[in-house]
């Protein structure tokens, strides 16, 4: 009977094979990465972080009011602060916010920290996926498909040149992108 890949790497880290970097989870809005990164996080016994969580708590606000009172690009400091922040840190697996990577630093930022892997979806599946989240500042009065596959198209070449791995979530379990991940991390160990 062959191993599914959880239960190879669950071998492996118990046999002391850890991940001693920190695993970037990056992708559009939609795309899985909390969801994932979650699920990681328990097969692995390494941290969760939840980057737009972690920005709110410290702020004292909630994402849409940081937008609101002080801009997206104080958010975006907020974002590279946070990543820095998280450079003396080793085994997290943090959830990015869907625009991390537009600012060329902090790919440097999650390169240096660890591996990076990318979340993909179609522009139909994302919709799909966030239609009824009001969470989503950048989305607000612009929640439909042709708005997000055109900013998905702004960023993509950005998303690929951070990814270590890029793993495409249309019409797959957690299961299924989860041990595709598990597979391709193992293969870099």
């Amino acid at each position: 009977m062959k191993m599914n890949d959880t239960e190879h790497i669950s071998q492996k880290i118990q046999l002391g094979e850890t991940f001693s970097y920190n695993i970037m989870i990056i992708g559009f809005m939609g795309t899985g990465k909390s969801t994932i990164a979650k699920c990681l996080s328990e097969i692995l016994s390494m941290e969760e972080v939840e980057m737009d969580q972690h920005i709110a708590e410290k702020e004292g606000m909630s994402i849409n009011q940081i937008f609101e009172e002080s801009g997206e690009e104080y958010f975006r400091n907020c974002e590279s602060n946070t990543l820095i922040e998280f450079n003396s840190k080793k085994g997290l697996i943090i959830s990015c916010g869907g625009g991390v990577v537009l600012r060329e630093e902090n790919i440097s930022h999650m390169k240096n920290q660890g591996k990076i892997i990318l979340l993909s979806a179609t522009p139909e599946t994302i919709y799909e996926r966030v239609k009824d989240n009001t969470e989503r500042p950048i989305l607000r009065n612009n929640m439909n498909i042709e708005f997000i596959a055109n900013l998905l198209e702004q960023r993509i070449d950005r998303y690929i040149e951070a990814a270590d791995i890029i793993i495409n979530t249309d019409n797959k379990t957690i299961e299924e992108i989860t041990d595709e991940i598990l597979r391709k991390l193992s293969n870099m160990i």
